[in-house]
């Protein structure tokens, strides 16, 4: 036979990213704690790096101007590099280190330290850290894994298999039962855990009873339920005191009311007749590099590591000018769009998608993402995370349009007013919202319900049940 050669050209794409523009993406995704541990970190490492005296600036002063102009290509982009682990650095042997531990530690940090003791490599590193900023307070992750996956850039390849390893790694952290897409998961992850004591037979009714009945648990129907088991009464009973014993929300530990010891990054007042947007002096960081170094190692002409460590300190200043300066920009573009919500509240929220902000900012969407997640902002109304400000439109009786945040908020109210013994079907929650003068669907309230990560009727019937065993 004879051997037959061939050259095939091909064209291959490869994500390459500065250290420069790594650390602006990273920094821009932190909230003010986590940047303040960063830099704490940063000038401990760092003898170019100080803090400057407060009586070199003014504490009211306004956005931190940049060192020195950022090239075309500085925006964040979409790549791994926003994937990288919130509030960590590699040390010389290449392992995470875990900067300085703030006063009060969120659920996030302690998943984070976890992920940072395990073998992951890079990607799922990055994967199960992307799965732990979905996380609402209670633990759960609310997010379909194909909604994330659609959201991240197609280049990356990312699928929904990958991100379901992902999530089994990150459910096996502490405490047991984070991670879970139901409450029905959340207590299986438990049991499996090592969760609730009992003999075998009841463990695996209370699998069953959480994997398929917890809505005919919420009936209180013990002989609908009994059937539906194939069980006696003393090992039902036993599977329903097993359940009582699991914690239906892994997360409530940590959680708590940000709002109420977060300090704003931004602060909005009234300037004449318009509301607008400015840094809160007290979480800009004011650094700087040690002058007499910096002269010191430009006559010498030494290439060695301080000068690395210079060009560090250069480097850190400008990421962190950058990351203000984004996010100053993208509250004003915000502010600008929801004057009427300073006027007069929440029911006056106006419509409002990444995509406006973006388009208005010559921005990516994914960059207005960064800057208002974990981003707070201080507001007549009370102090609010940037991201509240966006919804999609929904009609009302009057013709106009109200956004689905403003309707969201509603929901919560009204289902924070309920009766733990007598929850509110969606239908319920329609005819009220349609009392207020919106026209909404039973359908949409389900959607939106879902959205706010409020669980249906039934289920929260079946987890007020459980709480009150």
């Amino acid at each position: 036979m004879q051997a037959r050669h061939s050259l095939e050209l091909r064209n291959h794409q490869q994500l390459a990213l500065t250290p420069q523009l790594q650390q602006s993406i990273r920094f821009l995704q932190l909230s003010a704690p986590d940047l303040e541990a960063e830099i704490v970190q940063a000038l401990q490492d760092n003898p170019l790096l100080e803090r400057q005296p407060e009586a070199e600036y003014d504490i009211d002063g306004a956005a931190p101007e940049p060192a020195e102009p950022q090239a075309a290509d500085a925006e964040p982009r979409d790549d791994w590099a926003n994937l990288t682990l919130p509030g960590r650095h590699a040390g010389e042997d290449g392992e995470f280190e875990r900067p300085e531990a703030a006063a009060t530690e969120t659920l996030a940090q302690h998943l984070l330290g976890q992920l940072g003791l395990t073998r992951a490599g890079g990607r799922d590193v990055a994967l199960v850290t992307l799965l732990i900023d979905e996380l609402d307070d209670d633990g759960y992750l609310q997010t379909p894994l194909e909604e994330i996956a659609a959201c991240l850039p197609p280049e990356l390849g990312v699928e929904a298999e990958e991100l379901n390893t992902a999530l089994r790694l990150l459910q096996s952290f502490d405490p047991p039962g984070v991670g879970a897409r139901s409450l029905g998961e959340c207590l299986i992850l438990q049991m499996d855990a090592g969760g609730g004591q009992g003999d075998a037979q009841v463990r695996a009714c209370a699998r069953v009873l959480a994997q398929r009945h917890l809505d005919l648990l919420a009936t209180g129907n013990l002989a609908r339920l009994r059937a539906a088991l194939d069980c006696s009464q003393e090992t039902l009973r036993g599977a329903h005191a097993l359940l009582r014993g699991l914690e239906p929300r892994p997360g409530r530990a940590w959680a708590g009311n940000v709002a109420d010891f977060v300090t704003p990054e931004v602060l909005v007042s009234r300037a004449g007749r318009r509301w607008v947007a400015r840094l809160n002096p007290a979480t800009v960081p004011r650094l700087r590099v040690d002058s007499h170094y910096e002269r010191l190692l430009s006559q010498s002409g030494e290439r060695g590591p301080l000068h690395e460590q210079l060009q560090q300190a250069h480097g850190l200043l400008r990421s962190v000018n950058q990351r203000f300066e984004t996010v100053l920009r993208v509250a004003q573009a915000i502010v600008e769009r929801q004057q009427e919500f300073f006027e007069r509240g929440m029911q006056a929220m106006r419509p409002l998608v990444l995509r406006d902000i973006a388009e208005a900012l010559g921005m990516h969407e994914s960059t207005v993402s960064r800057a208002t997640r974990q981003k707070y902002a201080a507001t007549p109304w009370g102090v609010l995370e940037l991201k509240r400000f966006f919804g999609s439109a929904l009609g009302t009786e009057d013709g106009d349009t109200t956004s689905a945040a403003a309707v969201r908020t509603l929901i919560a109210q009204l289902v924070s007013q309920e009766s733990g013994a007598k929850p509110l079907s969606d239908s319920q929650i329609a005819a009220s919202l349609s009392e207020r003068g919106v026209v909404i669907a039973r359908r949409t309230v389900a959607k939106y319900r879902e959205a706010a990560g409020i669980q249906p009727a039934s289920l929260r019937k079946a987890r007020a049940a459980l709480e009150s065993g």
